[in-house]
C-alpha cells in the first residue's frame, strides 16, 4: 500500500494544453498505463469536457468515467477503489460535495486515499480535498466555502494568477479568519501532498508560484519546473 498522495492544481490539468502536469500525476502512481478515473461532477458531467480528457490521456493510461448525472456505474467502491489515479475536473464546487454526498462517493474517496490510490484535480477538484476553500459556486462573485471533504487542513485558493480577485478576497478571508489558513496556486501549478503534509509544488508553466497564506500574509513556496 503506497503512501496517500493527494494533488491540488490552481489551473490547467488534464484538460488543459500544456501536458507537463498530466505526465506528473501518471507517472506518481508508479504504473507505465496506469488505470484512471475521470470524475466531471463539478462540471455538470458536460460530454465535451470528458471527450477532451480522454484525447489528452490516449495513450498513457486506461481512462474510466464516473457519471453521476446519468449514473452507469452501480458499484461506485468496485470503480474508484481498482484505479491507479482518480483525477477531478474543475467546475461548481459546492454542487459537486452535494452530489458526492448523495452517492456516498465522499466516503469511497477517502478509503481510495487511505490505500493510496493517487487523488488529484483542478479548481474544484484541488478545492474540495480541503477544509475549506475560495469559490465562484454561489454565484458571479467569489465566497468562503467551509465545507469541503477535509482530508487536508486549511483551505486552498485556485487561479491565483489567472483571476483577478482571487488573491487579494482570498488573503483578506485569512486575515479576517473568515478561512483558516492554507495554500495557493497560479494557473499550471501543482501542490503536491504526501499524507497530510506538503511535499513540494511543480509547475508545467514558466514562473509559475504556489503559496502559503497565514493571517500574517502570504508565503511563496519553492516551485519545481516540470
Amino acid at each position: 500500500m503506497s503512501e496517500p498522495c493527494i494533488v491540488a492544481l490552481g489551473g490547467g490539468g488534464f484538460a488543459g494544453e500544456e501536458g507537463g502536469l498530466r505526465r506528473f500525476i501518471l507517472e506518481l502512481s508508479g504504473v507505465e498505463r496506469p488505470r484512471v478515473c475521470y470524475l466531471p461532477t463539478a462540471g455538470g458531467d458536460a460530454a465535451e469536457w470528458i471527450q477532451l480528457v480522454r484525447e489528452r490521456v490516449a495513450g498513457m493510461a486506461e481512462l474510466s468515467v464516473l457519471t453521476l448525472f446519468h449514473r452507469e456505474v452501480s458499484d461506485i467502491a468496485e470503480l474508484l477503489l481498482s484505479q491507479d489515479v482518480i483525477y477531478v475536473g474543475g467546475g461548481n464546487t459546492a454542487n459537486m460535495l452535494a452530489i458526492w454526498r448523495l452517492h456516498g462517493v465522499d466516503v469511497v474517496l477517502r478509503e481510495a486515499w487511505s490505500r493510496g490510490i493517487v487523488l488529484a484535480g483542478v479548481s474544484a477538484g484541488a478545492n474540495c480535498w480541503f477544509e475549506a476553500c475560495s469559490t465562484d459556486s454561489f454565484g458571479p462573485h467569489l465566497a468562503p466555502l467551509n465545507d469541503g471533504l477535509g482530508f487536508l487542513a486549511g483551505s486552498f485558493c485556485p487561479h491565483y494568477d489567472g483571476e483577478l480577485l482571487r488573491k487579494p478576497t482570498y488573503e483578506r478571508w485569512v486575515a479576517q479568519g473568515v478561512l483558516p489558513a492554507g495554500y495557493a496556486a497560479d494557473d499550471g501549478v501543482g501542490l503536491v501532498f504526501r499524507g497530510i503534509e506538503p511535499a513540494e509544488a511543480v509547475s508545467e508553466v514558466a514562473d509559475g508560484r504556489a503559496f502559503r497564506v497565514e493571517p500574517s500574509g502570504p508565503r511563496a513556496l519553492a516551485v519545481r519546473r516540470l
